[in-house]
């Protein structure tokens, strides 16, 4: 999996209309971001091979990453210095609506639903 050709053509495929209605740069931008987070997280915690799903839904997407480690499950880094890393679910879990993780026939697989920010949010006109 090489990251950033995925992640370059996951920004080009919101800049051409995967996204749902109403979505702004900030919305996109938490998408790419997360998607990053997991999937990173899966080519450095993981074992090969990785697979990542983004589905667009009515109010986001959902970000699918799973790996062929099931036995190392996802840790959010507590009490660490973070210059030693381990912060990237603590980051999903601010930037997603909702998150979290299950074990399926030998893979791990780490999910995170990105939903637009509501436009009353977001001081954007209704």
């Amino acid at each position: 999996m090489d990251l950033a050709v995925l992640r370059r053509r996951l920004r080009a495929a919101a800049a051409v209309g995967f996204c749902p209605p109403g979505a702004v740069d900030d919305d996109t931008d938490r998408l790419l971001l997360t998607f990053e987070e997991l999937s990173s997280n899966a080519l450095r915690h993981g074992r090969l091979p990785a697979r990542v799903a983004v589905t667009l839904t009515a109010t986001g997407w959902l970000i699918e990453v799973s790996d062929a480690e099931p036995d190392r499950l996802p840790t959010p880094a507590v009490g660490r210095d973070a210059a030693l890393g381990g912060l990237g679910l603590h980051l999903v879990a601010r930037l997603s609506d909702g998150h979290g993780w299950v074990v399926s026939d030998g893979r791990k697989c780490v999910w995170a639903h990105v939903v637009c920010a509501p436009p009353l949010l977001t001081g954007r006109p209704v």
